[in-house]
């Protein structure tokens, strides 16, 4: 083995080395570099003894991704790895077309993951794309959090996501996979200028020629990234002092709140308004500011939450507007965050309690919780039948609990 692939499976096994890992999968597209993640995940569960398989996105975007889904089933066939094929229905509305599919890989990733008894999912960002990313978001004059680069790690919802060659080079993983004999697909929209991340690309060739490298811009984002965890540390420790969870709220000491710096309350305010609405993303800036500064009772709608202020409290609720339309399956995770255990049957849907489904618990005034956060909670329901509403009508056949890696605020604070 290279000195630089020695230095790849060095970092990888150092990625994955604290992890209690029960089954692995790999996302892979066919690119150069997944399919080089693939080939390092089967070379390091054959000798940890963990199940592996692969999972691949089919976005229907160009007419060979069927084609490069088939390649990567017949790729892990002869690797001897169980291999799925996702397939994403493309919306009709207008939008950022790449940032939708992007959601939609992690969202359908995530689901599979969760139902087949996945615990990790690796993803094959490289340092270039960390590079890359940071250009990106420099151009778009980001704080602090934007300029902190990927995360290596993170856990949503009981699954662990990992990215374990954020310091390997794009072009040494295209080695690595040369020696072994292995192809891999060259995605067409990754030479197309109109593409942000592909004129970035351009850009820090440029750089490099310079003398800027990626691992410089890396190391930068590095750096912003501990001055980040240390402010979540802080945060996380005032959260634990003034912050109280309750059926899936947030209430905040609004007079401690109130003598935060500025950049503190907007940064714990972005962070419980994400934990309440499972949001991939931050709030607008300015509705942020303008609840940072407010010091008078009020409501306000903000990121799909209720922010109820009052002189002792600030309350951050699920707006019931905002999961009208959200159904799942029995026994699946509801609005990202809640799961309902009970005796279901195999018609049975999960929706908000709603109106209808107040209505039929009258004495849920004796759970002394917000009318507005029992409408918006989770219920079960047989066609118009209401069979459980657990946070309105407590009953001991049924419970709701929120999902692992939703269910504690200061561990978010400190792992988002």
């Amino acid at each position: 083995m290279s000195a630089p692939d020695g230095d790849i499976l060095k970092n990888f096994e150092a990625a994955l080395a604290s992890e209690t890992i029960g089954k692995l999968v790999v996302a892979v597209s066919g690119g150069g570099d997944s399919m080089a993640c693939l080939r390092l995940a089967v070379d390091w569960a054959a000798g940890a003894g963990v199940p592996i398989c692969a999972v691949t996105v089919d976005h229907g975007l160009r007419p060979e991704s069927g084609a490069e889904a088939a390649f990567v089933a017949e790729t892990c066939a002869g690797l001897g790895v169980p291999h799925e094929t996702l397939h994403w229905a493309c919306p009709d509305e207008a939008g950022n077309l790449q940032d939708q599919a992007r959601r939609a890989r992690y969202a359908l990733i995530g689901d599979w993951a969760r139902g087949n008894g996945v615990t990790h999912v690796l993803v094959a960002h490289t340092a270039d794309d960390e590079a890359e990313t940071f250009l990106m978001r420099l151009g778009r004059e980001a704080g602090l959090d934007g300029l902190s680069g990927m995360r290596a790690r993170w856990t949503d919802s009981g699954v662990t996501w990992l990215r374990p060659l954020l310091a390997a080079r794009r072009v040494v993983l295209r080695d690595y996979l040369n020696v072994r004999g292995q192809e891999w697909v060259e995605d067409p929209s990754n030479v197309d200028p109109r593409y942000e991340r592909v004129r970035m690309r351009e850009t820090l060739a440029h750089l490099e020629r310079a003398g800027i490298m990626a691992e410089n811009l890396n190391a930068v984002a590095g750096n912003l990234r501990a001055a980040r965890d240390a402010l979540d540390r802080v945060l996380a420790d005032w959260a634990r002092h003034h912050v109280r969870q309750e059926a899936g709220d947030l209430l905040l000491d609004a007079r401690a709140f109130a003598e935060l710096p500025e950049d503190l309350a907007r940064r714990l305010l972005n962070a419980g308004l994400r934990w309440v609405s499972s949001s991939d993303y931050v709030p607008r800036a300015a509705k942020v500011l303008r609840q940072v500064e407010a010091d008078a009772p009020g409501q306000a709608t903000l990121h799909g939450c209720l922010v109820t202020r009052t002189a002792r409290a600030i309350r951050i609720a699920r707006e019931p507007a905002a999961v009208a339309d959200e159904i799942a399956p029995a026994g699946a995770l509801w609005d990202r965050r809640w799961r309902i255990i009970g005796p279901f049957q195999p018609e049975d849907e999960i929706r908000m309690t709603g109106e209808q489904g107040l209505a039929a618990c009258p004495e849920w005034r004796e759970t002394g919780l917000p009318r507005l956060t029992l409408i918006a909670g989770p219920a079960v329901w047989r066609g118009e039948t209401l069979v459980s509403a657990p946070l309105a009508r407590p009953d001991s056949a049924w419970t709701a609990r929120l999902a692992e890696g939703r269910d504690d605020f200061t561990t978010f604070l400190q792992s988002h």
